[in-house]
């Protein structure tokens, strides 16, 4: 018999290290996210989180407390993830099931998944089969709104952390003005330490061969969403003609961009997204697809889950380290000269600080 969920909570919690940031396209006022947590009938608790910044407060805790309701008022095991997946995509219809709803869902599935694993008394990396046990890291920041001096402190940190990569933000809409912040960071952190670059979809196919002509002069490793998520025929012409090898995943919440960009020829890296993807399920769908196509995985954003799901698969490239929760939870994950560890903890290893979060009326 498999524990039932019994109770789900919610919160709210913002990093220690909260502060404005600006890339290409957007203005992010604080550094902040939600919390689910499940309880099981044996006492269990698993917990998943989704990084919301600003955005929607009322629409996303909306959608969380709908889910949580959903969840209470039918029989759950914890261990029913992909039943939970089904019936929520079918009374998230009407709406969409993407957006926000997609997201309430991602982070209650991650929650059980972490429930699931702690009943099972095993990581979750080797519940799910383990094919490595280091991931390699790269340090990922490099704002637009960051001055060059904060610019240079950000990368050269990582750089004396033992981190062999760093990733720059672009599309500032001066082209010159990005290059300028790609050049100092070269000239800062020598030869050693490879740079990529992320316009964050805000250039045009112009653009976006323009800067990746004259970045790769520079000696830029790879562009991450040069052009818009849906422009798949740009994507295959930067990518046959730019000279650069090209990013992109983190917006999708399905993998039918994926499908068309791989019909193309037009991807090298592939960059799912583990909420926006709806969990680990979707999340491992999306690897699978890229694996038969030889296509590297390299997730978006979320180190503190994707380090131990990359352990689970053949191509893993690397994950991306922001540390924005690491003073909130109580195990940081482990990094060290250019890895990440997964922890050795039952289920993703780590919770939430009772001091950091704050309830959800």
């Amino acid at each position: 018999m498999h524990p039932q969920i019994k109770e789900v909570n919610l919160y709210s919690a913002v990093s220690t290290l909260s502060k404005p940031i600006a890339d290409s396209t957007h203005q992010l006022s604080k550094i902040a996210f939600y919390v689910a947590e499940v309880i099981t009938a044996d006492g269990i608790k698993g917990q998943g989180y989704l990084l919301a910044f600003h955005y929607s407060p009322h629409a996303i805790e909306g959608a969380l407390k709908d889910i949580k309701d959903f969840i209470l008022s039918r029989d759950y095991a914890v261990n029913e993830t992909v039943r939970l997946r089904q019936e929520w995509n079918a009374e998230s219809e009407y709406f969409g099931q993407s957006g926000i709803n997609a997201n309430a869902g991602a982070v209650l599935n991650v929650a059980m998944w972490d429930a699931w694993a702690r009943t099972c008394g095993q990581p979750i990396w080797r519940l799910l089969g383990t094919c490595k046990t280091k991931i390699p890291v790269y340090g990922s920041g490099g704002w637009i709104s960051y001055s060059d001096e904060e610019l240079l402190d950000e990368v050269l940190n990582y750089k004396r952390r033992g981190f062999g990569a760093v990733k720059i933000k672009v599309g500032s809409g001066d082209i010159e003005r990005d290059l300028h912040r790609l050049q100092i960071c070269r000239q800062a952190l020598g030869t050693d330490v490879k740079i990529m670059m992320d316009a964050n979809q805000a250039m045009s196919v112009s653009e976006a061969m323009e800067l990746a002509e004259r970045a790769k002069q520079i000696g830029i490793y790879w562009f991450e969403e040069p052009v818009h998520n849906l422009d798949f025929k740009g994507y295959a012409l930067l990518r046959h003609k730019c000279g650069l090898a090209l990013a992109m995943g983190e917006r999708e919440y399905n993998v039918e961009a994926l499908k068309r960009l791989l019909e193309l020829n037009a991807l090298d890296l592939w960059q799912p997204d583990l909420i926006r993807l709806g969990g680990v399920e979707g999340w491992r769908d999306s690897a699978a697809l890229a694996q038969c196509y030889g296509l590297p995985v390299l997730p978006h954003y979320y180190r503190d889950y994707d380090v131990a799901l990359l352990c689970t698969i053949v191509k893993p490239f690397g994950a991306e380290s922001f540390d924005w929760i690491d003073g909130i939870i109580d195990t940081p994950l482990r990094i060290e000269n250019g890895f990440a560890y997964p922890r050795t903890g039952n289920g993703w290893g780590f919770y939430f600080k009772e001091s950091a979060l704050n309830a959800l009326n």
